[in-house]
């Protein structure tokens, strides 16, 4: 771990004034302090009173990191995270990210600081360089979302075959004319289950239209907006695959609001099985991830990681998913 000496050797400055640097006193050269505070960074200095706790003293939290509050998929896989926590006296820290990748390293910093022992990523704005530093600090594991570079625990879904289950499920009713709405390409489960997309329709000899992907789509304000395109075209698709089940939600609303049927004039399948899966008429045909079992394995590998106290290995588990049957479909 480095130390005031180490900064002060790296940046030719005294300890003294290094020291100075790290209480931000308010007596030194604007220079001189950009330079220290480079200095810290590049070394992964940690100032001396939380360098103390490192060597000894555990908070027993865990910070949780998710990108956005308001989804429900969230709201039960952190339940279940937060129940196993409870069960071995520890707690629980939830941080939004809200889809910002600055964020998200903004709250690993609590690692870094120890205010916390670990970190899951339930979500993923980051690569594995960006957040491969802060593994020194402590365990980090992905949970739901994940980076196939990253050497870290992780505990998620075949988000490809999950993909590839709700399209062909959708060929199998008969219809050529799909469309896929789900949230950004650069974080990899969205990739893949688009992956899984394309690898339903040329599996059956079917064209993908570039008109018929819609891209950073979430919410159910983005279902009813997807809607609206797709009734704005003149040839649209009869079938649509959400990445999501709010989305989902959102594309039947608007339907029912514009007179069109549901499965008759466009099917729809949503991803997660959420609760308002089944409080939707018709109810939403969707693929169903083990949310309440990948919440408590998470939790339970970080707790085991962090009271063993050892080398942090690399794991990968991978949970089942399957396609469950309602009336949207």
């Amino acid at each position: 771990m480095a130390t005031i000496k180490d900064i002060a050797e790296k940046t030719g400055l005294s300890p003294t004034t290094v020291s100075r640097v790290i209480n931000n006193h308010p007596y030194v050269d604007q220079s001189k302090r950009i330079k220290v505070q480079k200095a810290m960074q590049e070394l992964s200095y940690v100032p001396n009173s939380s360098a103390q706790r490192l060597r000894g003293q555990k908070t027993n939290t865990v910070a949780v990191i998710i990108s956005r509050i308001i989804n429900p998929f969230f709201s039960h896989l952190v339940d279940a995270m937060g129940e196993a926590a409870t069960d071995r006296g520890y707690q629980l820290l939830l941080c939004d990210s809200r889809l910002d990748a600055q964020r998200e390293l903004e709250h690993l910093e609590l690692l870094k600081k120890k205010q916390v022992d670990g970190v899951i990523l339930a979500s993923l704005q980051n690569t594995w360089k960006e957040i491969e530093p802060y593994t020194k600090f402590g365990p980090v594991i992905t949970c739901n979302e994940y980076d196939k570079e990253a050497e870290m625990p992780m505990i998620s879904c075949d988000q490809q075959y999950g993909g590839y289950l709700a399209v062909r499920h959708l060929i199998e009713q008969g219809h050529t004319r799909i469309a896929y709405a789900g949230g950004v390409n650069r974080i990899q489960l969205t990739y893949d289950r688009l992956q899984g997309y394309r690898q339903a329709m040329a599996e059956a000899s079917l064209p993908v239209e570039d008109a018929f992907i819609f891209t950073g789509i979430y919410g159910l304000s983005d279902g009813i907006q997807v809607f609206d395109e797709i009734r704005g075209m003149e040839e649209p698709p009869t079938a649509i695959f959400a990445g999501g089940d709010e989305v989902a939600a959102g594309v039947i609303k608007q339907a029912k609001l514009h007179q069109w049927r549901v499965p008759e004039d466009i099917a729809v399948v949503g991803f997660d099985n959420q609760p308002l899966a089944e409080l939707v008429e018709p109810g939403i045909t969707t693929i169903e991830q083990p949310t309440k079992v990948m919440g408590i394995r998470a939790m339970q590998l970080m707790m085991d990681m962090i009271d063993h106290a050892g080398p942090v290995t690399y794991q990968k588990e991978t949970l089942p998913l399957h396609l469950v049957k309602r009336g949207s479909t």
